[in-house]
């Protein structure tokens, strides 16, 4: 089981079984290397990434400039302090989950709400923590699972 497939199969996933998708998703390594995304994703600049890291160390950080992402500029909402980061641009928006090596990006258009955003990027956040992933190097190899991620879970 790769990354990729943990995009593929748990954030792009069909939300609340209504034909919902998030619009974009990835998981990214606080160093800003992309280990999984959507082929919609939009293409991380450094700057972006240090300064989203930044807000996790000083929550507020970002608060003044926005968050961007890709270029596009999201207004920074309430989040929760060093652990996610919430950010609206017009009926659509963001949330990006913290976890101990890895960044959880879900971003969303209408008709998918913040609440489904945040709901899809928490449960792979969970699955994270509850594996006790470990990250060892490159490529990917995790202690208990060799080379391999456990099964996906289905919802």
């Amino acid at each position: 089981m790769s990354w990729q497939t943990y995009v593929d199969e748990h954030l792009m996933c069909d939300i609340d079984g209504q034909g919902q998708h998030l619009a974009a998703a990835a998981i990214v390594g606080h160093d800003g290397s992309v280990w999984a995304q959507s082929t919609s994703f939009p293409e991380l600049k450094g700057p972006e990434v240090t300064g989203i890291m930044s807000d996790f160390a000083e929550p507020g950080h970002l608060a003044p400039t926005g968050l961007f992402l890709g270029g596009t500029k999201y207004m920074v909402i309430q989040g929760e302090p060093g652990a996610v980061i919430r950010g609206k641009k017009g009926s659509g928006g963001i949330t990006i989950k913290k976890t101990g090596q890895a960044l959880v990006f879900g971003i969303y258009e209408e008709p998918v709400t913040p609440g489904q955003c945040n709901m899809v990027v928490e449960r792979v956040e969970v699955l994270i923590l509850e594996f006790s992933w470990v990250y060892c190097g490159s490529p990917v190899t995790f202690f208990g699972w060799g080379n391999s991620l456990p099964q996906p879970l289905h919802y």
